[in-house]
């Protein structure tokens, strides 16, 4: 009766133990999330992030800004012109960066504005060495790689043409890489700098269909996250942007949302939240909207990667069956 009675004490005492266990590793991992949830929110409303006056702002310094004359360029270009910085523009359109020059020269006139042409899908050594000539002539302290192309709808890698895969390889990945490397060593010699580079949420959840893009942009996670453990002990901020949608001729949506804001709010919020992680696990990463942040918390913290890929993989099929649907009624002969 006795050994029956302690054997008895001693399954309930282990059944106790492993609900408590059990209790406890639940309530760390909620407790987890609700401190990653109160990060997050910290970051985007409340923290200010690094002050860009560190960066040169108000004292004649430059900012390089690529691809400067897309929707998130030209806002990025006029944000950063209202800040104070002096502006470099590259992108490879002749007319549209002379009109957005004129555009900043309206609304921010004390700011002085240079331009450069280059199409980065078919740059040259030589057309980078005239880049780096202007660049040796001005104190650059902020360099905004935020050139970059896309897949004009999604598309099996199979199915991709030839041109666009070089494209985008040579726009998203090898224009970011040739000038932070013309950039860097003036950024080294006085100690100080701010790089951002423009990634994209297809880095987070890869997208099928989008695999070159999508790979394109992880790259740019990667290297970021490497280069900015490199340049941090010199006084340099390296900062991969994690966007998700904005309004923007890339994206092809028009109207904007609590999800996907316009380029001008998105551009304010980039440059009001240097260095802000936004409750991101990625290093050397920032989320400065709520929205996109609360979109990233969701897909690190809930289903598997496999999940969220395939999902994705769904979305894209989707979305490739109606860009098909609509150029087949753009083509189709129209009736008197």
């Amino acid at each position: 009766m006795f050994e029956s009675q302690l054997d008895l004490l001693k399954g309930n005492t282990a059944l106790a133990l492993t609900v408590a266990l059990c209790l406890g590793v639940g309530a760390l991992s909620l407790a987890r999330l609700v401190l990653g949830l109160c990060t997050l929110l910290f970051d985007t409303l409340l923290n200010p992030g690094i002050s860009l006056r560190k960066f040169g702002a108000g004292q004649g310094h430059w900012a390089v800004l690529t691809g400067a004359t897309g929707d998130i360029g030209r806002a990025l270009a006029l944000e950063l012109a209202k800040r104070q910085f002096n502006v470099l523009l590259v992108a490879r359109n002749d007319a549209k960066l002379q009109a957005l020059a004129d555009e900043i020269q309206a609304h921010s006139p004390e700011a002085e504005v240079k331009q450069f042409q280059l199409d980065f899908a078919h740059a040259t050594s030589e057309e980078y060495q005239a880049l780096k000539a202007v660049l040796d002539e001005l104190t650059v302290s902020v360099l905004i790689n935020n050139a970059g192309i896309s897949h004009d709808i999604p598309t099996p890698f199979h199915l991709e043409t030839d041109k666009r895969i070089h494209d985008i390889v040579r726009v998203n990945i090898d224009s970011m890489l040739n000038i932070t490397h013309l950039v860097v060593p003036q950024m080294i010699s006085r100690s100080s700098g701010l790089i951002i580079n423009s990634g994209s949420f297809s880095a987070t959840v890869p997208s099928p269909l989008l695999s070159v893009y999508s790979g394109s942009k992880s790259f740019v996670s990667t290297w970021s996250q490497a280069l900015g453990a490199e340049l941090q002990p010199k006084g340099i901020v390296v900062e991969h942007l994690n966007t998700y949608f904005v309004v923007s001729a890339m994206s092809k949506i028009r109207r904007p949302s609590f999800f996907i804001p316009t380029a001008s709010s998105y551009a304010r919020a980039v440059l009001s939240r240097v260095g802000v992680p936004g409750g991101t696990k990625m290093p050397f990463t920032s989320i400065p909207l709520l929205s996109h942040a609360l979109l990233t918390w969701v897909v690190e913290n809930f289903f598997s990667r496999q999940f969220w890929i395939m999902y994705n993989r769904s979305l894209m099929i989707d979305t490739r069956k109606r860009a098909l649907r609509k150029r087949e009624r753009e083509a189709a002969p129209k009736s008197d």
